[in-house]
């Protein structure tokens, strides 16, 4: 058997053994990902528990490399999301890169189905899939802002009942928790009473619970409430003054956005009704000047 016989097969068996190689380091460092202890933490959303594991193994790689400025600014927006407890920063950024990696292939499959070529379209789709977890995080926070405005005057005003009827403040936020409205404030007001049974000083849980939410009318709220725990006044008052004003900002808010919808509705109105309206209103005078000069 000649010399050139045996170049295929020495071939297929280095290819063979160069992707055995590659398996076994695969495995190796998937099994030095240590197993997470979730038992203190919240469940992840939906979409990071559905590739949860790929991005484990991807963030406990990636978040030595993580910068601190980096790290601070994504556990902000989780903490503003209510996901701190949920996610890790290098968790998030492993759900853009996994997120990343998943719409650029599937472009590629697609572009390949249809027989087109490739060209920048698996880039760009890739960088629209890691700005995805981005927008949808954004959005979220904006949601949690809009529905805790909403709900704080009657979660404040349950939170007064309770104090007036003779309840602790920590009696009043647990009754505020089980009688309120599901939301992000009651998840809030949940994790301050987890704070306080952990051990934690009820004032230092409130000023956590105004440096997470970073909302002015939670720190208004909470400054109130330490500086009458400070100074032995009575709550009640305090409480009511602070549901009043806190339901006579939400009338302004609303009164605000009233004001805004017809400005807001001047861009659709030039672009997309008016033309509609000459249409219909001029097609049948210009048909009737046609048929007049025929």
């Amino acid at each position: 058997m000649s010399l050139y016989a045996w170049i295929p097969l020495l071939c297929a068996l280095g290819l063979g053994l160069a992707i055995a190689l590659v398996a076994h380091s695969l495995i190796r460092a998937i099994d030095d990902v240590p197993d997470e202890d979730r038992s203190y933490r919240d469940s992840p959303p939906l979409a990071f528990r559905l590739g949860w594991w790929p991005i484990r193994w991807i963030a406990y790689y990636l978040g030595p490399q993580l910068s601190v400025p980096l790290r601070q600014r994504v556990l902000t927006r989780l903490r503003l999301a209510g996901l701190d407890y949920a996610l890790a920063p290098e968790q998030f950024v492993a759900g853009q890169l996994l997120s990343a990696a998943l719409v650029g292939l599937l472009t590629v499959w697609l572009l390949g189905s249809f027989g087109r070529p490739l060209g920048p379209w698996p880039l760009v789709a890739g960088l629209c899939g890691y700005l995805f977890p981005a927008i949808w995080l954004r959005d979220l926070v904006q949601l949690r802002r809009r529905e805790t405005l909403k709900t704080l005057p009657f979660m404040l005003d349950i939170i007064t009942l309770c104090v007036e009827a003779g309840l602790n403040l920590t009696g009043a936020f647990s009754q505020a928790v089980a009688k309120g409205p599901a939301g992000p404030l009651r998840d809030e007001f949940s994790r301050v009473l987890r704070d306080v049974r952990a051990g934690r000083p009820r004032l230092d849980a409130l000023r956590t619970l105004a440096d997470r939410m970073n909302e002015p009318s939670i720190t208004n709220f909470v400054s109130a409430l330490i500086q009458a725990e400070r100074m032995g006044m009575n709550l009640g008052p305090i409480l009511r003054a602070q549901s009043e004003q806190r339901r006579s900002e939400r009338f302004a808010r609303a009164e605000k956005l009233a004001m805004e919808a017809p400005v807001k509705l001047l861009f659709p109105l030039i672009a997309f009704i008016f033309p509609c309206t000459f249409v219909v209103l001029g097609f049948p005078i210009a048909m009737k000047f046609m048929h007049m000069g025929l």
